[in-house]
């Protein structure tokens, strides 16, 4: 296993160990650090522009033509998206193209059935703010739940492992209650065009770290995680489009890149990924590792799903480690409206106003 990604193993047990027993004070950086970080994160900040848009209203019906009419009405699936402005949509202005819209219009599509999209997730969002967003989304009953949180963890210098530790926390308060859960880990905030050396090699430390301890403490919880990592930074270097106009959050053309590496795993995850369509094949030399390990290892290849191995519960202790192949889906995918609201209001906050300058 290679220095770098047996060092962000080792880090993330640590982290997840920190998380799961309470710890505190575990540091990622040293004390040089800290401020070089600080000094280059403001100027980051002026770099960045600021949306002045909230996201579009998602929420809604997707894939209503699939309600078999001989057999009477099917109710829906409902999918919840929970964590920050990337999960919220910011960045676009046309509700179906926020990631929510097109991974429900996918799920709808696999699944040949309805799909409820419940948006909770806010501008601004970090690990904390999950329990807020559990209680809007748990009284829809979702059978599936999109989370993505943590770049303002890492911008907004969050320790780590109260960070690790809530999103645990939601995970399981989530597979309590019946719910699947896929997670999209950590972004790889070195991958963003205004952030310049050092800070990106810092931001992009600390993000892989978070990352991996991410997925240790959501696979312990019985949910799975995608590595958004790098996903989206070879193609923002060469296509401008697919940055929004703040040059940090991602276009139409950004979030339908990320919805497709999410949307096998949410399928998987309910069991409606055909077995000839199932991965393309695990990451060279390895199938199934230590979770540690294999969370390293995702961390930093985008697009790569870990999920656990064995018996239920927080005691797992191995991974499979895959690369989920990527197939296109029929033309309506991400080409309707979302029809009627969530059901009952329960204070939906995706619409939220922005909460500055380099919140995710």
């Amino acid at each position: 296993m290679p220095g770098a990604q047996e060092s962000r193993a080792r880090v993330a047990r640590r982290i997840a160990t920190a998380a799961a027993y309470g710890g505190g004070g575990l540091g990622l950086l040293g004390v040089g650090l800290v401020g070089v970080l600080l000094t280059e994160s403001k100027l980051a900040v002026q770099a960045i522009g600021v949306l002045d848009t909230n996201p579009p209203k998602a929420d809604g019906v997707y894939g209503e033509a699939f309600a078999d009419a001989a057999a009477g009405p099917r109710p829906p699936l409902v999918l919840a998206f929970l964590g920050d402005s990337t999960a919220a949509g910011l960045g676009v202005l046309r509700a179906r193209e926020t990631p929510g819209a097109l991974l429900a219009a996918g799920l709808a599509s696999v699944a040949e059935r309805p799909v409820r999209l419940v948006n909770v997730a806010r501008p601004g969002g970090r690990s904390a703010d999950l329990s807020g967003q559990l209680e809007q989304a748990l009284p829809h009953r979702p059978d599936i739940a999109v989370i993505m949180v943590g770049a303002n963890d890492v911008t907004r210098h969050s320790p780590a492992q109260a960070s690790v530790r809530q999103l645990g926390e939601a995970v399981a308060a989530l597979r309590a209650n019946g719910c699947e859960v896929v997670v999209g880990t950590c972004p790889d905030l070195g991958t963003i065009k205004p952030v310049r050396p050092p800070l990106r090699w810092v931001a992009r430390r600390l993000s892989r770290q978070l990352a991996a301890a991410q997925t240790i403490a959501v696979v312990g919880a019985g949910g799975r995680t995608v590595s958004l990592g790098s996903l989206l930074g070879p193609e923002f270097a060469a296509r401008p489009e697919m940055f929004a106009a703040d040059r940090y959050h991602p276009s139409a053309q950004g979030y339908a890149t990320a919805s497709m590496a999410v949307l096998p795993s949410v399928c998987a995850a309910l069991g409606l990924w055909p077995e000839k369509e199932r991965p393309a094949g695990t990451l060279p030399g390895a199938t199934v590792l230590p979770v540690a390990v294999a969370a390293a290892a995702a961390a930093g290849r985008a697009g790569s799903e870990v999920a656990a191995v064995g018996a239920e519960g927080a005691a797992r202790r191995w991974a499979l480690l895959r690369q989920r192949l990527r197939v296109g889906l029929p033309g309506p995918w991400a080409a309707e409206e979302p029809r009627g609201g969530p059901g009952p209001d329960t204070g939906n906050t995706s619409a939220s106003s922005h909460a500055g300058a380099g919140d995710a």
